[in-house]
């Protein structure tokens, strides 16, 4: 049987004229060439999807990172503030003046409303970490904060400031 099916398309090839033949090869080569353009667009088509992987990739790290220098700026300019505050501060100690507390007041508002933090430190055990000690006093217990000096404050978590501080040593019963 096998021969017979290849008699017959032997014959059926020496039935066609060249003019079929010329046709059967262009549309070979045309359906090559749809398979070709085919791949072609698949491949230009994974281009594009990574370039527009990249591109938002590319635009989420610039903006996280304009967000990291906006925050960096932020905290640069608090440091800069604070011993302005520190002033306000005393002077509000010694000037009793109800302008001057709302305008103190409003100013640490605006401050705490930035992401400034003050360090409460009074009273707490020393902690070198956030605060320097710059005088040790005589107390009833051992390590204590008994007095701030200069306040220390925090931005964002992160100390950028550390406490001046009075540390109680504990003074022996004799």
């Amino acid at each position: 049987m096998d021969n017979k099916k290849i008699k017959i398309n032997q014959k059926k090839e020496e039935k066609q004229s060249p003019d079929d033949l010329t046709k059967k090869l262009e549309v070979e080569k045309l359906q090559l060439e749809i398979v070709t353009l085919k791949d072609q667009v698949d491949e230009f088509k994974n281009k594009y999807l990574r370039a527009i992987a990249d591109y938002q990739n590319l635009e989420k790290r610039v903006g996280e990172e304009r967000f990291e220098l906006m925050k960096i700026a932020n905290k640069n300019l608090l440091i800069k503030i604070l011993p302005f505050l520190d002033n306000l501060e005393k002077a509000e100690l010694f000037v009793k003046d109800e302008g001057l507390k709302i305008s103190k007041d409003h100013f640490v508002q605006i401050l705490k409303d930035a992401g400034l933090e003050e360090i409460e430190m009074m009273g707490k055990d020393f902690d070198p970490i956030s605060a320097e000690a710059v005088q040790l006093v005589p107390g009833k217990e051992e390590g204590k904060i008994v007095e701030v000096l200069q306040k220390g404050y925090k931005f964002e978590d992160k100390i950028i400031r550390v406490a001046q501080v009075k540390v109680s040593k504990k003074v022996g019963v004799g």
